[in-house]
């Protein structure tokens, strides 16, 4: 299923055309923060942008919002209101009954899918070419994403992840990430993430990260920026996660940073703070990692010799799997034959008619 624009079936678009409609928005009852009426628990919350905006949450952790798989959402990203733009993929309190599976968001010109609370549950997520982030989780959500496939456009994007509830830290629950499998790539190009995010993973607010099995590609920038806010702050726990980062790493603000930013000793310290929390050289985890990925993400020698870990350990929505990132060898076939190809990022066989973003399949 292919949701996408005007001029994608007219021909006109290009590797940079995003913006032209506007997204998918999926919208559920379960429990979700920073709400608009209601209470802690059961209480809801207006949709972005709209001038009469629907609203979501409430009690029902479990609530089905439908099934969505084997789906495209290209070019995407249209602008609501000042500040205010949809991304390919927005859910708002979808429960854990709601089917996410083979998804990918291509050109999106916001976030590549963002979650606001609920329980997101979703295997085999696929992001290409947004402009803003291209994982989004907020408002308390709790997620579980497994078999993840991020590929920034060249020179374009900000955050690989940026995670949190910032600006409520006193409610619960808590946002709550688990990420499995994944192979997240920031452009080899220059990036703009330093004006944003700082770095190409930021977490922050109210939020509690795992990550488990990841391969992280963001030579031109710091990996990893951490943001301590509330009472307590941002937590992450890394398990046979490698990153290729910048001469400097990580980057720690909020409660990370005891002192000034303008004295480069406290700013080293809450560096080393970050770089402490991450655990370089512990539980399968590199900082100094030297990418031997092929085609762009399939794993080569370096990613197979790291031991992985099993991510059912970690909650039992995952798949059993015995390597890192996302996709093991050239013999994975789950990204082939219901995605799109990028200029910058082939997962099928580009010489198909149709395979291409910016075509329609020809059957």
């Amino acid at each position: 299923i292919i949701f996408t624009s005007r001029e994608n079936i007219t021909g006109a678009n290009n590797d940079n055309s995003m913006g032209q409609w506007g997204g998918v928005v999926l919208l559920g009852r379960a429990v979700i923060t920073d709400c608009n009426t209601g209470s802690a628990g059961a209480c809801e919350r207006q949709t972005e942008g709209a001038t009469q905006p629907a609203v979501y949450g409430g009690a029902d952790n479990t609530y089905n919002a439908g099934t969505m798989r084997y789906v495209q959402l290209r070019y995407s990203g249209y602008v609501l209101s000042a500040t205010f733009e949809l991304q390919a993929l927005t859910t708002g309190g979808t429960g854990s009954g709601t089917t996410l599976d083979y998804i990918q968001s291509h050109n999106s010109s916001d976030d590549a899918m963002e979650f606001f609370g609920g329980h997101v549950n979703f295997k085999h997520y696929v992001a290409t070419g947004a402009d803003d982030d291209s994982l989004d989780v907020d408002t308390g959500a709790r997620g579980r994403f497994q078999h993840v496939l991020i590929v920034q456009r060249p020179g374009q994007g900000d955050g690989l992840f940026e995670i949190d509830s910032n600006g409520n830290e006193a409610q619960t629950p808590r946002t709550d990430l688990i990420v499995a499998n994944f192979t997240a790539i920031q452009s080899l190009a220059s990036s703009n993430n330093d004006a944003n995010n700082q770095a190409s993973i930021m977490i922050r607010g109210n939020s509690d990260n795992r990550w488990a099995n990841g391969v992280i590609v963001s030579p031109n920038n710091e990996c990893l920026r951490m943001n301590g806010t509330g009472t307590t702050p941002v937590t992450l726990v890394a398990r046979s996660v490698v990153m290729q980062c910048n001469a400097t790493k990580y980057t720690g603000t909020g409660s990370f940073l005891t002192g000034s930013a303008s004295n480069p000793a406290d700013v080293a310290a809450a560096t080393a703070r970050v770089a402490a929390i991450f655990g370089s050289g512990a539980n399968g985890n590199n900082d100094a990692y030297t990418p031997s990925l092929t085609g762009v993400f399939i794993n080569g020698a370096t990613e197979t010799g790291v031991t992985a870990i099993d991510p059912k350990t970690l909650d039992a929505f995952f798949d059993t799997t015995n390597y890192i990132g996302a996709v093991k060898d050239a013999n994975e076939t789950w990204h082939k034959g219901w995605t799109c190809n990028a200029g910058y990022a082939t997962f099928d066989n580009a010489s198909v008619a149709g395979r291409a973003c910016t075509s329609l399949p020809v059957s």
